[in-house]
């Protein structure tokens, strides 16, 4: 080999190197994928407009908090609501309330009549009870108040919840109505039993009664019909329907079901209903409304700010990731949104209705309200990213 070859060959060598990136002049590479490019694509432009997330993410909780106590509420009606009629009425198959109705007490966690039992003679051959149910205003409280045929009129039966918010133990004295009764901590029921003469004193003549039919008409599926009508009272299947204020009371029929749910299960489903139903179940709805508003408002101001941005990156083809980074960057406002709504919203429950909320209950509306969010994502980034992309790339460029 010449030595013009030699040094030709040389000179190659070295211009090839100098073109192959050295081991400290490597571009990085992204990890995450595509996602993780889009989730830091979506933080930085959060970090460079906070006050914007801020005011976006707070206006969307308020909202999702409000829906949240509602379906909170409405969900603890539906769990306590059920246990509280089983309490009230057991497996007896006839309730009959009286004209004033009864209430549902939160504050008791029980179910007690508005009115006086109704004046009814059973039927021949039916099995039956009047029953005293009040709330009787403690000094720990309100506290419902059952008076049942067979309890001995020395003796209260007290759940351990009940009789721990009491301050009484097993076989402890209590004063009712000037009386000294000895507790008996047992069972899970919210009110205290005592004997119907000792429950009239404590909370005067309110409650309903209870009947069985007679042996020969069991199985039936019309008694609510044989008993209205030999005492001479309306009669319903449907735990919605309420007594007449004119009337005389109301016979519900608690032996016929509607497919897999009970009468009590039922009744439970239309108390909560009337919350979600009510005027503050339609104050959250229009909340939600208002909170999405805010969110697509939010979206259509950044989107505006950055039109040129974005307008650079659809004039070389990049329109699509315009789509991505605000389907991102819109999911991590609802989503943080939705932590603090639903948190915020336990808290709220838990602090004004201590007696009612149950961890099941929150947890249910927090499901229920994140399964809009989602759509409410999807719309919130496509409705002001369409409107931004159906502009020509050289109008977006424009000052």
């Amino acid at each position: 080999m010449t030595a013009f070859e030699t040094v030709s060959q040389t000179n190659t060598q070295t211009q090839t190197e100098a073109a192959l990136p050295g081991p400290g002049s490597v571009l990085p590479t992204s990890s995450g994928g595509t996602f993780g490019r889009l989730m830091r694509f979506a933080i930085a432009n959060i970090r460079r407009r906070p006050e914007r997330f801020v005011l976006a993410v707070f206006g969307i909780a308020l909202a999702i908090a409000a829906v949240t106590v509602v379906r909170t509420i409405s969900a603890s009606f539906a769990i306590t609501g059920a246990d509280s009629v089983t309490n009230a009425i057991g497996a007896h198959a006839i309730w009959v309330v009286p004209a004033q109705g009864v209430t549902y007490e939160s504050s008791a966690g029980a179910l007690v009549s508005d009115g006086p039992p109704s004046e009814i003679t059973l039927p021949g051959g039916w099995t039956g009870t009047e029953m005293i149910a009040g709330l009787w205003n403690s000094q720990h409280g309100q506290v419902a108040v059952y008076g049942v045929q067979g309890t001995p009129s020395g003796k209260a039966v007290a759940s351990a919840q009940l009789a721990q918010r009491l301050g009484v133990a097993d076989g402890g004295t209590l004063i009712l109505a000037g009386h000294a009764v000895t507790v008996s901590v047992s069972g899970d029921s919210p009110a205290l039993t005592v004997s119907p003469g000792l429950a009239r004193d404590i909370v005067g003549n309110v409650g309903w009664w209870v009947a069985d039919e007679p042996a020969v008409d069991r199985g039936r599926n019309d008694l609510g019909s044989l008993f209205g009508t030999a005492v001479g009272l309306p009669f319903t299947q449907n735990p919605a329907e309420k007594p007449a204020s004119d009337g005389k009371g109301l016979v519900y029929d608690t032996t016929t079901g509607s497919g897999a749910l009970s009468f009590a299960q039922r009744y439970a489903s239309a108390f909560s209903g009337q919350v979600t139903d009510s005027t503050l179940g339609l104050i959250s709805v229009i909340g939600l409304i208002l909170g999405f508003v805010i969110a697509v408002s939010s979206f259509l101001a950044s989107v505006h700010e950055r039109r040129r941005e974005f307008g650079i990156m659809s004039s070389i083809g990049l329109a699509d990731e315009v789509l991505y980074f605000f389907l991102v960057e819109s999911g991590v406002v609802f989503v943080a949104a939705w932590l603090i709504g639903v948190l915020g919203a336990g808290v709220a429950v838990w602090a004004v209705l201590p007696h009612l909320a149950t961890p099941v209950a929150w947890a249910q509306a927090s499901a229920t309200v994140a399964a809009f969010l989602p759509a409410m994502a999807i719309v919130g980034a496509i409705v002001p990213v369409h409107r931004l992309l159906q502009q020509r790339p050289v109008t977006l460029l424009a000052d």
